[in-house]
């Protein structure tokens, strides 16, 4: 997941004229001389909060044609290269042609003999006809004639597919495009003898391999954890490292139904298309996709590392220095938030919006009621805020916060951790422990 990253952050080392002074006491081993730590506060702005996610895939046209003979024969003409861009019908290789031009030459003679004997079939049938009439000719004489002009329609039917198949084979001698697209290799030289492809199926050796390139796609492995944000439709950014400098635009086309399992990782695979109209995105380029989910332009936002949960009140008063009394009485003033079980571990707490965005992690649109410690007037108040969309490190604001407001950025729970080790390792130099000297 892509997160905005740019905080806006201020560094403060005391309240003046208030209650509170935050000062945490580091003694060295030698100097054992005090040095105070800084209080972390963010400025609430407006700012752009956008979620994405990327991946990586590789630039496939949408189909890919394998052009091949029906004619066998001979190649003695190859007109385009490997990259050259085609309009259909463009004469791309010729095959020799005198096999089939004497196929024709043999077929149109055998339609002009077969429509002779069928033109003397039919005049004798008119005779007969006559003849049988004025009863100088017999009935079997008569079925006779009928007979032999049949016969010569037949084969005169017979002569006229043979020499259009002729025809046809000796245009097939000419392989043409048979699409607008571009070459993407080809196999065969001047020189080189063929098979027809159509002798079965499947069969042929493929002379070019042409595609369509005004449109392509990529398909993109994305991280189950991102799939469930995804839907056709979604804008996509996507660069690839011929033109660093230059995004291409595109959009979701289809999300794949069966995931991928890639070194223990669950992926999905999604297919961007791109419009191509420049030809500049080639086939096989590695591409790196930016699925662009939600975004927030100008909006207020907290950093969400000042946001806390009620029940999280409690140790993050006692790390400002501020008393059960204090925060008690500042929620206490707090419309619509409710004191009971403020400082304490209070599981009976009703629960609010604020677990959402604890039951869905991921999703950026759950957004929830916090609190936030902010310092106004030069005293630390506990202020509850509703947010909206979020990166993930920023969430758009909603209400209880105005730009400009200051809020206090506290440890995470790692952190203090490793503040406590710290200084009980200093505890311990200074009082002589095992890891001290006297």
């Amino acid at each position: 997941m892509h997160r905005n990253r740019l905080p806006a952050e201020t560094t403060v080392r005391g309240l003046r004229g208030g209650a509170l002074i935050l000062t945490l006491v580091a003694v060295a081993a030698c100097t054992k001389e005090p040095v105070e730590e800084t209080l972390r506060v963010a400025v609430v702005a407006p700012r752009d909060i956008v979620v994405s996610a990327s991946a990586a895939g590789a630039i496939e046209p949408i189909t890919t044609v394998e052009v091949k003979s029906q004619a066998s024969g001979e190649i003695i003409e190859v007109n385009v290269d490997e990259g050259d861009e085609v309009r259909r019908g463009q004469l791309l290789a010729r095959v020799d042609a005198r096999i089939p031009q004497n196929a024709v030459g043999q077929a149109n003679a055998d339609s002009v003999v077969a429509k002779a004997q069928l033109d003397n079939a039919e005049a004798r049938l008119r005779r007969a006809e006559m003849l049988h009439s004025e009863q100088a000719l017999t009935g079997e004489e008569l079925e006779a004639a009928r007979l032999d002009r049949a016969t010569a329609y037949a084969a005169s039917i017979r002569a006229e597919r043979t020499l259009e198949d002729a025809r046809t084979a000796l245009e097939q001698t000419e392989v043409r495009a048979p699409s607008d697209g571009v070459i993407l290799g080809r196999t065969v030289e001047v020189g080189s003898v063929i098979a027809a492809a159509n002798r079965d199926v499947g069969g042929g050796a493929v002379l070019f391999r042409m595609a369509t390139l005004d449109t392509v796609e990529v398909r993109a492995l994305v991280d189950e954890t991102d799939i469930g944000l995804i839907k056709p439709g979604q804008p996509v950014t996507i660069t690839v490292a011929a033109y660093p400098n230059r995004p291409f635009r595109g959009d979701v086309l289809r999300i794949g139904a069966e995931g991928v399992l890639e070194q223990n990782v669950t992926v999905f695979p999604v297919v961007v298309r791109i419009n191509n109209e420049e030809r500049l995105l080639k086939p096989a380029m590695n591409a790196e996709v930016e699925i662009h989910i939600g975004q927030e332009h100008d909006v207020l936002a907290v950093p969400n590392v000042a946001l806390r949960e009620l029940r999280e009140i409690g140790p993050a008063a006692e790390m400002l220095g501020l008393t059960e009394e204090d925060v008690a009485a500042q929620i206490a003033e707090l419309e619509g938030v409710s004191t009971e079980g403020a400082m304490g571990d209070d599981t009976d707490r009703p629960r609010s919006d604020m677990a959402m965005r604890a039951a869905r992690p991921n999703d950026p649109t759950a957004g929830g009621e916090f609190v936030v410690f902010t310092m106004r007037n030069d005293t630390v108040r506990v202020v509850p805020v509703r947010t909206g969309f979020t990166d993930f490190d920023y969430s758009m604001v909603l209400s209880g916060l105005v730009a400009g407001d200051s809020v206090v950025i506290l440890p995470t729970a790692g952190l203090l951790a490793d503040q406590e080790r710290r200084q009980e390792w200093i505890n311990r130099r200074v009082g002589g422990g095992p890891l001290g000297g006297n």
